[in-house]
């Protein structure tokens, strides 16, 4: 006998009716009326008026500054990367773990903390703030390189511990040169993976906001820094809206291609996992030991010049910027002192997270019924990661006006955290949906044979088997929204600033203590993100150790 589906009490479209109207009202309507802003002028559409923009001059050099930045970010990730897949993947030695672990904490902390440590590097009176690099194309492609190497490592590393050993030996036994066996054995292996790492390090390069707006300041500017010139400078809010079109295209293409390359490494993947690590010898210690000197330079260097400026001041090494974040700065810099922006942060995080995370929740118990209809809700909830946060940010603040709702949602505390919720929605379901469909059904349907009702079903079965993955996504979900600045610039109201927009407010104003300042916030950003982010990964662990 077909065991019976278990159904809840109510229809399945009408608890999707929540998470889908959430999406239709604070992202699909504010990104039509992005789209609309930018084709449109006085209710028609004005092709010409939009080649007219995006032929400018200044438009055109901020479109080749992204491109530029994108792909150079995305170069120096691989060409970094590839090294550290091998020697944190291939090979098996003492402490590999935990150099693997060290060399993915640049992607878990927030652009403003990269932003900020990349500062103090090249700022006067920084380590390297003699070589003129603050504010240069460099510092950025170095900072780009810094956050996205971790990413390549990751995709090349797993795919380069599952390759089959035996084609190598198999060539070198033929005469072929290590060399020459990397190059026609090894490096076509791995093409669908070098594909997809480099495709999703160009789009996160594409959309470094924060990253571009502290370090480039007014010297560099790409499409999304453009756009907040455009709404916050020149209240320009038709050429914001034509640029946030131009961000998308370049975004979607991307998507586009991180897909293609997605689906060409999952073909290529073995149907069962080959273990293709080997213990590493002395003949793999020049390049164990190259590998690990490059990161820690390029990873460390950074991340030690930020806690060694927040320490300096005039007068030597203390804690006086730590403690002048509990005042509020002086010449009305900020309304209020760091640490209440800070708290203002955890605060409006903590929102952001329960909305996240109750969506996700309810999206991964609805993908376990009518499969066809799940596969589209799913789809739909991960769309906020083809679009900008600075276009997600843009979009909010077009539409929500007291013209259309009746009051004016801009002005009120919720916009921020609705904001990061849309960002941070796509990781939660990414985590929580493979976890509920890999619930056996019968499960369900065997404790529905034994009287239970649909609420206690879910209590007993779905609840326990996702408890650990849902604490994965609250992790992740808070983490993001503690971080988030780039939907955040445009949403926070200026007497009300969370951490990253007053660290930048910060590093944006002259005088040693304002720097100080702001050194010391990051710091302090950086190790709450860092502790969140631990204590989802050792709770993922946990929970894989038990299974």
């Amino acid at each position: 006998m077909t065991a019976r589906r278990v159904r809840p009490h109510l229809t399945w479209w009408g608890l999707a009716a929540l998470p889908l109207a959430y999406l239709a009202l604070f992202f699909v309507w504010p990104l039509a009326t992005v789209l609309w802003r930018g084709l449109t002028q006085d209710g028609s559409v004005r092709l010409d008026l939009v080649a007219e923009a995006l032929t400018n001059t200044h438009t055109l050099k901020a479109m080749g500054t992204t491109l530029l930045l994108a792909a150079a970010g995305t170069l120096g990730s691989i060409v970094l990367g590839i090294p550290a897949a091998y020697a944190l993947f291939r090979l098996r030695w003492r402490g590999v773990g935990f150099a693997r672990a060290a060399a993915s904490v640049p992607f878990v902390l927030p652009t403003v903390v990269v932003a900020a440590a990349f500062s103090a590097l090249v700022r006067r009176g920084g380590p390297l703030g003699w070589t003129g690099l603050d504010q240069s194309l460099w510092i950025i492609v170095a900072a780009l390189v810094f956050y996205n190497t971790s990413v390549v490592m990751r995709i090349v590393g797993g795919a380069w511990a599952g390759l089959d050993p035996g084609r190598v030996s198999a060539a070198r036994t033929l005469g072929a040169s290590r060399l020459a066996a990397f190059r026609h054995v090894t490096l076509p292996a791995l093409g669908p993976a070098l594909a997809s790492a480099a495709s999703l390090a160009f789009l996160f390069c594409a959309s470094s906001f924060g990253i571009v707006l502290v370090l480039g300041g007014s010297r560099v500017s790409t499409i999304e820094t453009e756009i907040y010139l455009q709404v916050n400078q020149f209240l320009d809010l038709r050429t914001a809206a034509l640029l946030s079109l131009v961000q998308l295209i370049i975004v979607a293409i991307t998507l586009w291609a991180t897909d293609r390359a997605r689906r060409a490494r999952e073909r290529s993947a073995p149907v069962r996992r080959i273990d293709g690590t080997r213990r590493a010898t002395r003949r793999d210690a020049p390049a164990v030991v190259a590998a690990l000197v490059a990161l820690l330079v390029v990873n460390g260097a950074p991340i030690i010049a930020l806690v060694e400026r927040s320490l300096r001041g005039a007068s030597g090494y203390s804690f006086k910027h730590y403690r002048a974040l509990g005042e509020t700065p002086a010449r009305g810099l900020l309304p209020e002192p760091v640490l209440v922006a800070a708290w203002h942060s955890v605060t409006v995080a903590a929102v952001a997270t329960v909305i996240a995370s109750v969506l996700g929740l309810l999206i991964a118990h609805l993908v376990t019924h009518r499969s066809g209809r799940a596969t589209l809700l799913d789809a739909a909830m991960v769309l906020p990661v083809g679009v900008s946060a600075v276009m997600i940010g843009l979009g909010l603040l077009l539409t929500l006006n007291r013209n259309v709702l009746g009051f004016d949602l801009r002005a009120s505390w919720w916009l921020v955290p609705i904001g990061q919720s849309l960002v941070a929605l796509p990781f939660v379901t990414r985590t929580l949906v493979p976890a509920a469909r890999a619930i056996d059904d019968r499960l369900r349907s065997a404790a529905a044979a034994l009287g239970a009702s649909p609420v206690k079903v879910w209590a007993l079965i779905d609840w326990p088997l996702l408890a650990r993955p849902f604490g994965v996504a609250v992790g992740f979900a808070a983490a993001i929204a503690l971080g988030e600045f780039g939907a955040t610039a445009f949403l926070a109201r200026p007497d009300a600033p969370t951490l990253p927009t007053a660290i930048v407010r910060l590093l944006g104003r002259p005088g040693a203590d304002n720097v100080g300042m702001a050194f010391a916030a990051a710091v302090l950003l950086a190790a709450v993100t860092g502790t969140i982010m631990f204590a989802a990964e050792r709770f993922r662990r946990i929970g894989e150790a038990e299974l």
